[in-house]
């Protein structure tokens, strides 16, 4: 796991450097500036996750911290020093670095007055070019399935409670574990489909806003995860995934999103926005595990460290829950103007009954029919191919991790029944909402709506009101009052599914 802290500082305090000797002191290692240079020694000590008890380890951790961060910055990391013992006693092996400038320091940067904003895009160009010529293999592949990923999510709970600490609640560290569980479960084909696109790298795996220094000539991106090659291997979008997190953390979720869709427009890549979340929440969770470890060691600032970034994890691990929204109603309740809605609010795609029924039907989803309730387009054979064709594509994007909203009249049970199976198959929320409003008004927007998909008719909502079967499993909408009034009841449902299924 990524253990860098953030008080290392590989950098001069005034930009400008000079001949005072600073020293700092990382959970393992111990840094040195001198004038223009730094210095770093591992610690001797053994972890969970790493094994620095003998000098020759500590040295072959040198040279690989030195070789895996050329990578990025060959005018950074110099090569391997030694420290010798004047009485004879084994040499002790440095890091030897380039001194960067404090007051270019991208975590200074983004809290300051300064518009980093050009800075994160030439940062976001840098790493979209070093995951291009990425090693790949299927080795590599092989710690990116939805089984490996999960796999680290269980060592950090596990490391996290071996801790013994009194830092982060049971019920949060619970939550973080079944959130995880439940999120890859469900989404193996989305990590399949990962490995085939070739985004699986051996990647920087630790980037942080401490470690990057934003210089007139270009980014430097500092302190590659070097201990564990397994937890170097990632998806490029969970690489990058640290950095948003980072920011984010920092105050600046604006800038983490801008930098993500940045990286991805440039990579052309388009991951479903539960996968960002997902990856950020792991990101928050191995920083709160490493507060942890600090606080264990004295630190009296890792407490609120590390509960802050479980608090972030939490968060995005909801956010990132993947749902199946069923949005129903009689003819002009507006649930086709809800669905949309909240689908922009929420990054969900929308499924639309009257669409589909058409496209199954080979006909312009625009044309107006004039079967009525119950025949031709509308008999009950074609109502069964459209809610089956419905739920089909809903599985699909459902494993590939996309939020789905069913635009329908979700009126008969039998339907309801097999959309609450796809979601529990899935590991997916359901959320069901019933749009209501008077007849009146459904029946005066059904006369007054522009040509579109639907072709409901005041006689088909009376008819379907008559034959349906009370939801009563949905929580109702009104959609009688101000639009805007209606999608936040929604969305407000939307969220708090999620927090209803794990309470």
């Amino acid at each position: 796991m990524p253990l860098s802290d953030r008080s290392q500082n590989c950098s001069s305090p005034s930009g400008t450097n000079d001949h005072e000797v600073i020293g700092t002191e990382t959970h393992t290692a111990y840094v040195v500036m001198v004038g223009d240079f730094v210095f770093k020694a591992k610690k001797p000590i053994r972890t969970a996750f790493l094994d620095f008890s003998t000098a020759d380890r500590r040295r072959t951790a040198c040279e690989r911290e030195v070789a895996l961060n050329k990578r990025l910055c060959p005018d950074v990391y110099l090569g391997v020093a030694e420290l010798t013992d004047p009485d004879g006693g084994e040499a002790e092996s440095l890091v030897k670095m380039r001194r960067m400038p404090a007051n270019r320091r991208l975590a200074l940067l983004v809290t300051g007055d300064h518009d980093p904003s050009s800075d994160l895009d030439a940062i976001a160009d840098l790493i979209a070019r070093f995951h291009a010529g990425a090693a790949r293999s299927e080795e590599i592949n092989l710690d990116a399935t939805a089984d490996a990923v999960a796999a680290r999510w269980r060592d950090n709970v596990s490391e996290v409670a071996s801790y013994r600490c009194d830092v982060l609640l049971p019920s949060d560290i619970d939550e973080v574990d079944r959130r995880a569980r439940r999120y890859l479960d469900g989404r193996t084909t989305l990590f399949e489909n990962r490995i085939r696109e070739h985004r699986i790298v051996d990647g920087h795996g630790d980037l942080l806003a401490d470690d990057i220094f934003c210089l007139a000539d270009g980014p430097r991106i500092l302190d590659c995860l070097d201990f564990d090659d397994h937890l170097r291997n990632v998806d490029c979008i969970d690489d990058v995934a640290c950095l948003a997190m980072d920011l984010d953390y920092l105050g600046r979720e604006d800038l983490a999103s801008r930098f993500l869709d940045r990286y991805c427009a440039v990579t052309r890549d388009a991951p479903p926005p539960s996968l960002r979340h997902h990856y950020i929440a792991y990101r928050a969770f191995v920083r709160a595990k490493v507060a942890c470890l600090r606080y264990t060691q004295g630190s009296h600032t890792a407490r609120e460290d590390a509960q802050e970034h479980c608090r972030l994890a939490v968060q995005h691990l909801r956010t990132g829950t993947v749902r199946l929204a069923l949005v129903g109603g009689l003819p002009g309740t507006g649930k086709s103007t809800l669905s949309r809605g909240l689908a922009e609010r929420t990054d969900a795609i929308v499924i639309s009954s009257d669409q589909v029924r058409k496209e199954l039907a080979r006909l312009d989803p625009s044309s107006r029919q004039g079967s009525e309730f119950g025949q031709g387009l509308y008999s009950d054979a074609m109502t069964e191919n459209t809610y089956t064709e419905m739920l089909r594509r809903a599985c699909t994007l459902l494993a590939t991790g996309h939020s789905v909203i069913l635009d329908a009249s979700w009126t008969q049970p039998m339907f309801r029944e097999r959309a609450a199976r796809v979601a529990s198959l899935s590991q997916s929320d359901l959320v069901e909402l019933e749009c209501t409003t008077p007849r009146d008004i459904a029946i005066e927007r059904i006369g007054t709506r522009p040509p579109g998909d639907s072709d409901a008719t005041p006689e088909v909502h009376d008819a379907m009101s008559r034959r349906g079967a009370a939801w009563t499993s949905a929580t109702a909408v009104d959609t009688a009052a101000a639009p805007e009034e209606s999608l936040n009841a929604a969305e407000q449902i939307w969220h708090s599914s999620s927090e209803r299924r794990q309470g």
